[in-house]
């Protein structure tokens, strides 16, 4: 074998230390690319906010390196948007499927399946488009998450969306969310995926909120109130309706005061 031909750690060009956190920062701009890369087809305005979602919200690559999307999991997807979630569970599946999955990262999520819930119609239009023909198959439905019928599951996201829903809807929704978990295979873990604010952080807290406005505004679409709590008080409520839960910080990089829930089912309140 030639120097050519040895691994760049092998030849000494690449410290050994070094070669995981090159592939997986290649793995990530290849997940990137195909996941946003479906939003050409849905306009240029889904283009570009897939591309700087995926791109500057830590959440999804956290979500996809720290292992906690699950595998042979039924997804629904709360508060959906243009459904990025499941173009990234459909580019995470191609990746793995072409044995190219850093070696560095958890085992790649493996959906069965996804539902995304999604109030507001042009989101639903912008993510049918987009996703169509994946072999995921996705599916999406233009419905107030206060009323949508959860189906059976084993993975439930929702990332910033419970906030615009008062405290006796919020606990309502998970009580559901909590019940349609329950009903998943008992084989495999069922989970809540949940990422709030934390109002104890004034500061970040509030630049959150402003920010969300803004986003809303842009997108075209009424600014509703919002229903915050203090981090403490999410993960009470959880553990009142029987999940175990484990607070991960899940704003770097932003000014942000976002904590994501993993919140795994482990008994009935």
């Amino acid at each position: 074998m030639k120097p050519d031909d040895l691994p760049l750690a092998r030849r000494g060009t690449l410290p050994a230390e070094s070669a995981p956190r090159a592939a997986s920062e290649a793995a990530w701009r290849e997940l990137h690319a195909a996941a946003s890369g479906r939003y050409r087809t849905a306009g240029r305005f889904a283009w570009h906010f897939a591309r700087g979602k995926l791109g500057r919200d830590p959440v999804f690559r956290g979500l996809v390196e720290r292992g906690l999307l699950g595998s042979h999991a039924r997804v629904v997807d709360i508060g959906c948007g243009q459904g990025l979630m499941a173009g990234l569970l459909q580019a995470c599946a191609d990746l793995a499927a072409d044995g190219r999955w850093p070696l560095a990262w958890p085992l790649p999520p493996a959906a069965e399946a996804y539902h995304g819930i999604e109030l507001m119609p042009r989101d639903v239009q912008r993510a049918g488009a987009a996703t169509a023909g994946l072999g995921l198959a996705p599916t999406f439905e233009c419905n107030d998450m206060r009323r949508a019928v959860l189906p059976p599951c084993e993975l439930v996201v929702i990332l910033d969306v419970l906030h615009y829903v008062d405290h006796a809807a919020q606990q309502a929704l998970l009580t559901r969310v909590r019940d349609a978990l329950l009903q998943g295979r008992r084989e495999l873990p069922r989970r809540l995926l949940l990422r709030v604010g934390d109002a104890d952080s004034r500061r970040g807290f509030a630049v959150s909120q402003w920010v969300d406005r803004a986003v809303t505004l842009v997108r075209g679409h009424r600014v509703p109130p919002t229903w915050g709590r203090p981090l403490a008080a999410w993960i009470a409520l959880l553990q009142q309706l029987g999940f175990s839960v484990q607070a991960v910080p899940m704003s770097q990089g932003t000014p942000f005061a976002n904590v994501l829930l993993v919140a795994d089912v482990v008994g009935v309140a």
